[in-house]
């Protein structure tokens, strides 16, 4: 869906794709409170900015 690193939320299979983890590192990390998720309309999307804080990445991409 989202494919484009340049979205504001992604599905979580994307957030996945650009973090570089499994879709479950992502499923986990959003059950546990540590991924914050948004609800569009009857999807649970995941911010793009605080996706990448919480991996230690920056707007741009690169590692902290």
């Amino acid at each position: 869906m989202n494919h484009s690193p340049e979205h504001l939320a992604l599905t979580m299979k994307d957030a996945a794709k650009l973090v570089g983890v499994d879709y479950r590192t992502i499923k986990l990390g959003i059950e546990s409170g540590t991924i914050p998720t948004v609800q569009l309309g009857p999807r649970r999307m995941i911010p793009r900015v605080p996706l990448l804080r919480v991996f230690g990445i920056d707007a741009q991409g690169k590692h902290s």
